[in-house]
This record gives C-alpha cells, sequence and structure tokens, in this order.
C-alpha cells in the first residue's frame, strides 16, 4: 500500500510494511545452510569464512549460520561470534544518528549555512577538474547531499581522477587520519551522484553538533538502547580477540592473507591515541553480524526495537530515509565505477542490475530485485565483501558477511544473490 504524508513541508511517499515475515520452514534453513557450506569448501580458491544472519520484523533470527574458517590458512572455524570490520555498512548507522539530530532539530537537511558552520572546510572545498586545476564550488553543501552521495566527494579507489591527484603521498580513508577526508570535490554540489567519503562528513557533524565522539554518539543512543555490545568504532580487547581475519583473492583466484586494511582503530590503547584516532562514519564500525541485524530490525519494526522495546526513530523518519531523494539522477547506479586502487576494488560494471527503478536513501540504495525483494528495498555493502538488505515491505532483512579485498569478489556476489533468493522462494511457500 502506498500513502502520501506531510513531512517538512514537502510531499513524500512512503511505503508502509506488512506483518512479521513467515517462519522458514527447516528446509529452507537446510538449503541456506548447504549453500553457505559450499561456498567456502575450497580452501584456495572459494571463500574462506562466511557469516549468514537473516532477521525479520520481530527481531527473531530466521537464520543464522558460521562456515569455513577465520581466515585463509587459519585452523578456527569461522563462528557467530566472530567480529567483522563491517566497513560502508557502518554508514547506515551514521545515517541513523543524524536523522535523529533531524527529529530533534539539532540538524536541517537542506541548511548548507548550518553545514558550513559547523563544518567550514566545506565552506573552503574546491572543485577538482580532469586537468588537475581546483575550482570554486557553485553552490552550498547539505546534509541531504552528504546523505544521498551527491555533495561532490569521491573515493581515490574509486575514481581515477582523485586517485592521481593525491600523488605522491596518495589518499587512505582508512587511515585513520583527518587529513584524508581533506579531500577536493570531483564534482559540484548536487550536479551528479557519486560514491564517496560523504557519510565521514556526515558523522563529523553528528561529532560537532553534539561535542561528543561519533563512537560514544552511537553508544549512547543507537547501541545501548538496542543492548548491542559486540558493535563499535573501537573494538574492546573481547572484540579483537575474536576478530575475523582479512584476506585477498588474486585475479586467478587465489586467497591469500592480508594485513588489516582498518588497522589504527585496532592499535590505539589509550585515551588519548582514541581522542586523535578520525572516527569513521563512513566506513569504521566493527561488528558481530547477529548484532547488525538487530539495527536491521528495528528499521523494519519503524525505528522501535522488537527486542528491547526502545524507540531509536519515529516511523515517518524511516519512512524518510528509504524514500528516493534523487529522482534526478533515475539511472545512477548504471554508471561504471572503475578500479582505481585494484588491490581494493575489481572494476564494478553496474551497481545492481534491476528492471525495478533504482533510487537513493538517505545512506543506502533502493531497488527491487530478481531475488524476490521488494521495490524499495534498502540496502548496501561494505569494502571487504559484506552484503545487507532490508525489505520493509516483507518484513525481512538479512546480512552476508565475508572479509576478503578487492570488492565485487564474484563468489560472494553470487552467494549473497544465491542466499537471499532462498529466503524469498522459503516467504512464498
Amino acid at each position: 500500500m502506498q500513502l502520501i504524508c506531510r513531512y517538512e513541508g514537502t510531499s513524500h511517499y512512503i511505503f508502509t510494511p506488512t506483518a512479521t515475515m513467515t517462519q522458514l520452514t527447516s528446509n529452507v534453513t537446510d538449503s541456506l545452510k548447504a549453500r553457505l557450506d559450499e561456498a567456502c569448501v575450497d580452501p584456495e580458491k572459494g571463500i574462506p569464512g562466511a557469516v549468514a544472519v537473516v532477521v525479520g520484523k520481530d527481531g527473531r533470527e530466521h537464520f543464522a549460520h558460521a562456515s569455513g574458517k577465520r581466515g585463509y590458512g587459519s585452523s578456527e572455524p569461522m563462528t557467530l561470534d566472530n567480529i567483522f570490520w563491517i566497513a560502508s555498512c557502518t554508514k547506515l548507522i551514521t545515517g541513523i544518528a543524524c536523522m535523529q539530530l533531524v527529529e530533534q532539530g539539532v540538524l536541517s537537511l537542506d541548511d548548507s549555512t548550518q553545514v558550513e558552520s559547523l563544518c567550514p572546510e566545506l565552506k573552503q572545498v574546491q572543485v577538482l577538474q580532469a586537468d588537475g586545476s581546483l575550482v570554486d564550488k557553485k553552490q552550498g553543501i547539505t546534509l541531504r547531499m552528504i546523505l544521498t552521495h551527491t555533495a561532490g566527494f569521491g573515493y581515490a579507489f574509486f575514481n581515477e581522477k582523485l586517485r592521481d591527484y593525491s600523488k605522491p603521498i596518495g589518499y587512505d580513508e582508512f587511515s585513520g587520519s583527518l587529513y584524508d577526508i581533506l579531500q577536493p570535490l570531483v564534482n559540484q554540489p548536487g550536479e551528479r551522484w557519486e560514491y564517496g567519503i560523504n557519510i565521514d562528513w556526515a558523522g563529523i557533524l553528528v561529532q560537532r553538533a553534539t561535542n561528543l565522539s561519533l563512537n560514544d554518539y552511537f553508544r549512547r543512543n543507537i547501541f545501548e538502547p538496542l543492548e548491542l555490545h559486540n558493535i563499535s568504532l573501537f573494538p574492546n580487547a573481547s572484540m579483537k580477540s575474536r576478530l575475523a581475519h582479512m584476506n585477498s583473492r588474486a585475479p586467478n583466484g587465489q586467497l591469500s592473507q592480508r594485513d588489516h586494511l582498518m588497522r589504527r582503530p585496532l592499535i590505539v590503547e589509550d585515551a588519548r591515541d582514541i581522542a586523535t584516532c578520525f572516527n569513521s562514519g563512513g566506513a569504521g564500525c566493527f561488528a558481530k553480524p547477529q548484532e547488525y541485524c538487530q539495527i536491521l530490525a528495528t528499521l523494519l519494526n519503524d525505528g522501535i526495537s522488537p527486542t528491547t522495546n526502545k524507540q531509536i526513530l519515529r516511523k515517518e523518519t524511516v519512512d524518510l530515509m528509504f524514500e528516493n531523494h534523487i529522482p534526478q539522477f533515475p539511472n545512477f547506479a548504471a554508471q561504471a565505477i572503475p578500479a582505481a586502487k585494484a588491490d581494493l576494488t575489481n572494476p564494478i560494471p553496474h551497481l545492481y542490475p534491476s528492471t525495478t527503478p533504482q533510487g537513493w536513501g538517505l545512506t543506502c540504495m533502493l531497488t527491487g530485485g530478481v531475488t524476490g525483494r521488494s521495490e524499495q528495498t534498502g540496502h548496501w555493502a561494505g569494502l571487504a565483501n559484506l552484503w545487507w538488505w532490508c525489505d520493509r515491505t516483507k518484513g525481512v532483512a538479512g546480512m552476508v558477511c565475508t572479509q576478503i579485498l578487492p570488492f565485487g569478489d564474484v563468489p560472494v556476489l553470487g552467494l549473497w544473490g544465491d542466499l537471499e533468493s532462498l529466503v524469498y522462494r522459503g516467504l512464498d511457500q
């Protein structure tokens, strides 16, 4: 059912979610388990280890399974208690934080003066041209632009122009240093969708508007109300002891071990060191997948945790987050993304091929798909090949987690598609 309501003076389409998902049968869960296990059989060219979780609107786990090993070459089994660097899956959490502050009137979605007052760096930022020169931006940057990746920022590993401009030092968005977030724009604000460091700036806005570190804000306003103890920008000793290993895949499919990409948050110890480490709202969280899925369940349940009964967002705010905010870019997902840094990403010819309309909400992509998901299903990914989806219409959400670079790993993409398809087939039975 589609309704129209008024919110902050603008008409928005809101899709009302249905009741809790049907219980998956044992045949379906057996098929899910078998597919996950099969993906992790080959220790050299398969998936080293993976975790998949499926939840309903009531917060119940309809499927949760770990398979394979903790990492390539490890003898330890992967378990549901292992901790993953969830990379850009962090963006959804930062979006929730921003929208909490929008609800409270602390932040505005469309006030560029407010944004550039809190972040004067964004008032001065210039736009990088193809010849390497910089020009002034034509308009101010708003929070809505930041949350929809239309502010003009890119990622050096997805944008060759930005990668080359940063030489000989280079930009490393995972360094834990603010230096690597002080990048020029690659597009004029509002003129194009391009995936980039936008949500890191959203996190900076949260910090400066609240005088809290982003990690403290998350903990007080999201993690504690949902009783999540294994998700943080700065993992504690227990979380670090359960960290899944990082892996790399060569072009011929061969796996190998690699050092962790998000290293600094894992090695800072005392409060002073933590205070100097950048809190990355775009890619910084480490989490137990089952706990991340409780955030998805809360969004399925219109902003109220189905397990703790604590409200973190109003229903109309969740509706707004799952609305398409870039109708002016109806084919944005078809723009190819190059492998500007081939150790971090494969080339991405299309973000999500689908015959259903594509859109972008406030920090996530919105599409239907061949798996059976509903139109307007929110979904996104993490660089180390993690994928989540949140279907508010059918009341189901899930996550597939691995720790493999580069991004766009074909075996993981196939696993994600197969698992999601099995879930929806199970719902239809």
